[in-house]
Formats: C-alpha cells, structure tokens, sequence
C-alpha cells in the first residue's frame, strides 16, 4: 500500500465516511469555504490536482468550479492533530461562495448584530448562467 493510501485511510471518518474540509487560499491564509470530502475525492483531488468534493445533498462528487468556473488548484492537503479535519490550502478562481462572494465566511457578528462583510462579485445567476 502506498504512503498516500495509507495516509488517506488513516484520516477518521464520520459514520457517513464523511470528513470536513476547509478550503484557505494558500498565499493569503483567507478562509474560503467548508465543505466535506470522503475517500473518493480525496483521491480524484491528490490524481488531478483540482478539488473535488462531496456533496451531501446530491450524494455524488463535485468538481469546484465545473458549474461556475471557479476552480479550486490544490497546493497542499493538510490533516489536523486528530485526523479529523482537512485544510486544503488552494489557488482559488474567481469567488469561492455560491453567493458569488470570495468566502463563504461573509456574515460577522459585530455590536451585538450580524453584518454582511463582504460584497457579492459575481452575481449567482450570472455564476452558474441561470
């Protein structure tokens, strides 16, 4: 077995196989996004070099960006001390969030009331051409 196998089925699962990851842009440290990953994509993300996903809802892999066009490049994988949580440090392209904002991470509770901190770039409809 490989080093990366190895790796890959040493990280601790949810009931669902499921782990969480956080997406960071690797040259800037902003938070971008979590989502979660399971085996399967963990691998298609270390073969291809772009992040796949999955997705909970659809019960199915997602390629970041192949509905939107905003791709995540993986430039490191990291596992926390536990072996519970990924951090994948990425070149993202283009807006992160489904909001067509640059993070996910865009509502602040500042003076006791929540504050939207961040602008809309792209707007959804224009982002997924609905």
């Amino acid at each position: 077995m490989s080093a990366t196998a190895t790796f890959i089925d040493g990280l601790r699962y949810d009931e669902n196989g499921l782990i969480p990851a956080i997406a960071q842009q690797h040259d800037t440290g902003e938070v971008l996004m979590m989502a979660w990953m399971n085996r399967a994509s963990i691998q298609a993300t270390l073969e291809g070099g772009r992040v796949v996903y999955w997705s909970r809802s659809r019960q199915s892999l997602w390629r970041k960006g192949d509905s939107s066009g905003q791709i995540q490049r993986l430039v490191e994988l990291r596992a926390d001390c536990d072996q519970d949580c990924l951090l994948l440090l990425v070149d993202q392209i283009g807006p992160a969030c489904h909001t067509g904002r640059r993070s996910c991470f865009y509502t602040a509770l500042r003076d006791d009331s929540p504050k939207i901190i961040a602008d809309v770039l792209i707007s959804p409809e224009k982002l997924y051409q609905k």
